[in-house]
């Protein structure tokens, strides 16, 4: 029973001394931060004591300050990425944007070149704004109509030749059936002083983005890399204006004609900037002349 009660009186005794403790801790901190404290000789024993907690508190402290502060830096580090983030995205669009503008004045140039050049007509620059599903490669839609001036059978170029003719208008925008299209029908020769020969430029069904020069004689002279040019006749289309070259030559199925197939000189993949030519100053071919009939029925000598 003695034994319980020293106990409970030294537990009692403990209890009042961590008291005193944090109390002395509290007065030395409250006093000691409004400079009115001023620690005696006598408490220097007590001082002592306390100096292991003020320790402790002390490293909490830097601690807490550190992650404090480590916390504010990754929300610092956080918020600026997210703006390079931003500026790099705002960089790339107007990169690309650059990018388009610089292609588009690099078309433009070369078809102002081209209008410069080609003295004999006036042309009108147009934008192709669509294709037929139906027909990528044979119609396109322009941003040229009725209100430009545009007629229908006007003759749409680039400043690398020819793309085809217009075929409908409508007020603000037009359709144009490119040469590629199967039922395009383009006079043409052979640009070569040798040879000179006549033919007939057509799409073919079989090679979409390559078509044919038809019509032409078996013995006639034409070859592989021959310019192909507009004949002129036909009045759609002016005199001069290239199509293309040779890149194959083939007998027809019947054995007396051959055909070429043609490789044009625009990529039709890429049309994105034309002209259409509004006015004409070519003079036309002449008449193909056929010989008199008497001339034709009088004997040979």
């Amino acid at each position: 029973m003695t034994k319980k009660i020293r106990r409970e009186k030294r537990s009692g005794q403990k209890i009042i001394a961590l008291i005193f403790v944090f109390l002395s801790v509290f007065c030395i901190v409250f006093f000691a931060a409004r400079g009115k404290f001023t620690a005696p000789a006598s408490s220097h024993t007590l001082m002592l004591i306390l100096s292991p907690f003020q320790s402790v508190v002390s490293w909490a402290g830097e601690r807490i300050g550190h992650v404090t502060s480590t916390v504010q830096d990754l929300m610092t580090v956080h918020e600026q990425n997210a703006q390079l983030k931003a500026e790099i995205e705002q960089l790339r669009a107007q990169n690309l944007e650059a990018s388009e503008s610089a292609a588009e004045n690099q078309r433009l140039r070369a078809l102002l070149g081209y209008k410069e050049s080609a003295k004999q007509f006036d042309l009108l620059a147009a934008r192709v704004i669509g294709r037929e599903s139906a027909t990528w490669s044979s119609m396109i839609v322009i941003n040229r109509g009725t209100a430009d001036g545009l007629t229908a059978d006007m003759a749409v170029v680039t400043e690398l030749g020819l793309v085809g003719h217009v075929s409908e208008v409508g007020l603000n925008s037009s359709k144009v059936q490119l040469i590629l299209d199967p039922r395009s029908s383009v006079g043409t020769l052979v640009q070569r002083p040798e040879s000179r020969v006549l033919g007939i430029v057509e799409g073919d069904l079989n090679n979409p983005t390559m078509p044919r020069m038809v019509n032409i004689p078996k013995d006639a002279d034409v070859q592989v890399g021959d310019v192909i040019v507009t004949s002129g006749f036909g009045g759609v289309y002016p005199k001069g204006i290239v199509v293309g070259h040779v890149k194959e030559v083939k007998n027809d199925e019947g054995g007396l004609l051959k055909y070429g197939v043609i490789d044009t000189t625009v990529n039709f993949q890429k049309l994105e900037d034309l002209a259409i030519i509004v006015v004409s100053r070519e003079a036309p071919p002449a008449p193909l002349q056929t010989p008199p009939a008497d001339a034709a029925a009088a004997p040979s000598q």
